[in-house]
């Protein structure tokens, strides 16, 4: 709940003048840079310092007077100092009440204190207006105006004209404000900027184990095997040929984890009966974490055109077609033409094409300066349709690729089948339980549910039960 000040605020707080004096104290990367995108945006900045003779590196146009002196030259001050260093604020108690501070820190790790730093800074100086803003956005991002793609700045605070008149300064910054509500949310602002890759974390695991596990398999198959049963040396396999079947391998995984979740969704809400009940944790998480799997798996995906594009200039293949091509040519021999293999070779190609420009659409797609100039409508289509589309033009194009040797007991080595089958698991699995659900009989139930209707038992005189269908009225609001 927002609590608005009963308190009038000065006079110059409801002056809507062009110019008007903004105080920033610390002299700082960051509150330098916020000077000179304010100087440019026709604000008048003073500096509070400790030190105003030492102060240097400071905008043209900028004032630098001590903390007291700028405290009574504006009723916006921007605290760009660190919470080690607040002390000296409380000489300036009477100073700063009734003014608005605009509370820009950062911690060095998550919950490093109790409370937010902006609470905190409440509790420190009562009669000031405290705001939460500005610390999502870097100072190089206030440097480079539109050309840097973070432009929303959170903001949160107690007073709500306060907040108002924060977020009409980072309007005319040309920057995005974004309402949090009162200073609780301070503290879950403060530990944006500390989170890395938070998103990131389970495609960047799933990556890893995949990597690590396929490249393991690999070499027991493709390196160890040739030398305990021929003694070849076959490491060189390491660079090229290893890496270039693992990387088709993890991408077309983490694309069939893409869709996976939003198939378990589907059978829980089937088997649940409603869609008013909360998915699993681990579940929520996937699937929020769709989009990066899904890029990630499109970096694994341009790997594998890289490496194939690089095949026929490798010494081993060049080596291979010359030997070939003198041992049939002393010998007099040829290799007779196959039609049938050469449409596989042709198919899988063609497959592997149009499976990559589709997962390019789909990245590009994902893009938040495509996907705002589709309707919801348009970016579904391209995200479900043309996804799975995608997924089975992959899939097919790695089934091709084993032609007539995919299930050949003569492609195992160890007992152990060719990677790219294992590879085949969760997308086939992922396809085939999809296409179980869009039938007729199963897409209907499964579209009424989503759309509000809810299964329940109730048991009659008979010992049967009869399905009921209602509107979860209460979870629609």
């Amino acid at each position: 709940m927002e609590k608005t000040s009963t308190g009038a605020f000065p006079s110059t707080m409801n002056s809507s003048e062009k110019q008007e004096t903004v105080c920033i104290f610390g002299t700082g990367d960051f509150g330098r840079s916020l000077a000179l995108r304010m100087l440019q945006c026709d604000y008048s900045i003073v500096f509070g310092s400790r030190n105003p003779q030492k102060s240097s590196l400071l905008p043209n146009g900028a004032a630098v007077l001590s903390y007291l002196e700028a405290a009574q030259k504006s009723d916006i001050i921007i605290l760009a100092v660190h919470r080690e260093h607040y002390d000296f604020l409380k000489e300036l108690t009477e100073v700063l009440k009734g003014k608005i501070l605009v509370d820009i820190s950062n911690n060095l790790k998550i919950d490093q204190y109790p409370e937010s730093n902006a609470e905190y800074l409440a509790q420190l100086l009562p009669g000031a207006h405290v705001v939460k803003a500005f610390n999502t956005i870097s100072a190089w991002a206030l440097q480079s105006g539109a050309l840097d793609a973070n432009r929303q700045v959170f903001v949160c605070g107690n007073d709500s004209k306060a907040k108002q008149r924060v977020m009409d300064v980072v309007r005319t910054l040309g920057l995005t404000p974004l309402d949090q509500g009162s200073l609780l949310a301070a503290k879950e602002i403060e530990n944006y900027p500390l989170q890395l890759f938070p998103m990131w974390k389970l495609p960047f695991y799933l990556s890893a184990i995949l990597c690590v596990f396929f490249f393991c398999y690999c070499v027991i198959r493709d390196v160890l095997y040739p030398y305990a049963n021929g003694n070849q040396d076959s490491t060189f396999r390491l660079a090229i040929s290893i890496p270039n079947r693992i990387f088709p391998i993890a991408a077309l995984t983490l694309l069939a984890l893409v869709y996976l979740p939003g198939v378990i969704a589907a059978i829980l809400q089937l088997y649940r009966g409603t869609k008013y009940r909360r998915f699993p944790d681990w579940l929520d998480h996937w699937m929020l974490c769709r989009k990066q799997l899904g890029l990630v798996a499109l970096g694994f995906a341009f790997l594998h055109v890289l490496y194939t594009l690089v095949i026929p200039i490798r010494y081993y293949v060049r080596w291979t077609l010359k030997n070939r091509t003198i041992t049939q040519a002393l010998a007099k021999t040829d290799d007779p033409f196959s039609t049938t293999t050469a449409w596989l070779n042709d198919s899988y190609i063609a497959l592997g094409i149009l499976g990559f420009f589709l997962f390019v659409l789909l990245g590009i797609t994902s893009l938040p300066s495509v996907s705002n100039m589709v309707n919801w409508r348009e970016f579904r289509f391209v995200q479900s349709k043309l996804g799975y589309l995608t997924l089975i033009l992959c899939t097919a194009h790695t089934m091709v690729y084993g032609g007539k040797k995919f299930l050949s007991p003569s492609s195992l080595r160890w007992y152990l089948p060719s990677a790219y089958v294992i590879a085949l698991i969760i997308p086939c699995t992922v396809l085939v339980i999809k296409f179980i659900l869009i039938l007729p009989c199963i897409d209907k139930t499964l579209t009424q549910i989503r759309q509000g209707w809810e299964r329940t038992s109730k048991p009659t005189s008979n010992g049967q039960y009869l399905k009921q269908s209602s509107i979860c009225m209460d979870s629609q609001l």
